[in-house]
């Protein structure tokens, strides 16, 4: 895949951002840099990495098939980081409804550092 700029909005090129934990060439080194790699996953419909960056204990509910169609029924437009903690990140990702009117996913997400790996564990929604 070759995307000018990184779905995640952080401004660098996608080769030089998540790109690389998308390929499996790094793991993301921070819980922020998880998400906002995950979120770019959703964009680019790499169900894979959004497998195996969930942590072990929640992939059970999380298959690749439920990521892949939540991915490709979902236009993502922006992401913004309200808050990035150690192991938390609070965050907006704009998107598309069906009727084409725009719509806010506002999360605070947990993660967990295993073996010096990330993992998304859940999340808390606001309305």
């Amino acid at each position: 895949m070759n995307l000018t700029n990184c779905p995640c909005g952080s401004g660098l090129q996608y080769q030089n951002c998540c790109g690389p934990y998308h390929l499996k060439q790094h793991a993301a080194p921070t819980a922020e840099a998880l998400m906002r790699s995950r979120y770019s996953a959703f964009v680019v419909l790499n169900a894979d990495y959004l497998v195996d960056t969930t942590h072990f204990s929640k992939r059970k509910g999380n298959s690749k098939e439920a990521y892949l169609k939540s991915a490709k029924n979902t236009k993502w437009m922006k992401l913004e980081i309200l808050y990035s903690g150690f192991n938390v990140v609070e965050f907006k990702a704009y998107y598309l409804n069906k009727k084409l009117q725009i719509e806010v996913l506002h999360e605070k997400s947990n993660f967990k550092l295993v073996d010096g790996k990330w993992y998304y564990v859940d999340g808390e929604f606001y309305l």
